[in-house]
């Protein structure tokens, strides 16, 4: 079965990652973290015998620690909605030929290859996985697209169009989402996120 991983990063950049984690600990040191975050994720993502599609905030970088050879890459699209970004991910995907699709993002240090390939295992039978956060959000999602068959397209738009983003109920109505179209899925287990300084010092 073709299986396909989606990471979203953001470029690296000073000052334009971990805004909220910078405003108490500074531009630098959330930098710092950020690629310890993003070195975590790529770990994770070379362990789990899938293709992996790395999908970069702002430009593709050709000569980065994202090896050419581990990852197929890519642009975001460029609207600032999340939720089109993430949209737009997978139904390329699907139009590849892809059959399961897991997006995870790179701000979770409390993620693991075992919990990732396990998603992979329950999409067999699952329509849909989503990773609940503890912040309210999610830190991953994914879908069998051949059980969705003709219900695809409109599964992913119910999931990810004209949500808002970024507060404590976004789990809530992806879930909605998913139970509105009668879908059966799955929950992985319950992450942190780091977000904030207080998320830092409790998974270090």
């Amino acid at each position: 079965m073709k299986e396909a991983l989606i990471i979203f990063i953001k470029n690296p950049e000073l000052g334009k990652v971990k805004t909220r984690l910078a405003s108490t600990i500074g531009d630098e040191k959330a930098l710092e973290i950020y690629k310890l975050l993003m070195k975590h994720t790529r770990e994770i993502a070379q362990n789990v015998a899938v293709d992996r599609h790395v999908f970069y905030s702002q430009f593709i970088d050709e000569n980065d620690e994202w090896t050419n050879s581990d990852f197929y890459k890519h642009l975001q699209n460029q609207d600032p909605d999340l939720g089109l970004k993430m949209f737009s991910s997978f139904h390329d995907l699907w139009k590849k030929g892809y059959e399961k699709v897991l997006i995870i993002g790179s701000d979770c240090l409390e993620l693991t290859k075992d919990t990732v390939k396990d998603a992979f295992v329950l999409l067999n039978e699952q329509e849909a996985v989503i990773g609940p956060a503890k912040d309210g959000g999610y830190y991953s999602i994914g879908f069998n697209f051949n059980l969705l068959d003709q219900k695809t397209e409109k599964v992913m738009a119910d999931v990810f169009l004209n949500k808002t983003w970024s507060h404590e109920d976004v789990f809530t109505e992806a879930m909605s989402a998913l139970n509105s179209n009668n879908l059966r899925r799955a929950k992985l287990p319950l992450l942190s996120d780091v977000d904030y300084e207080e998320d830092l010092k409790h998974l270090l």
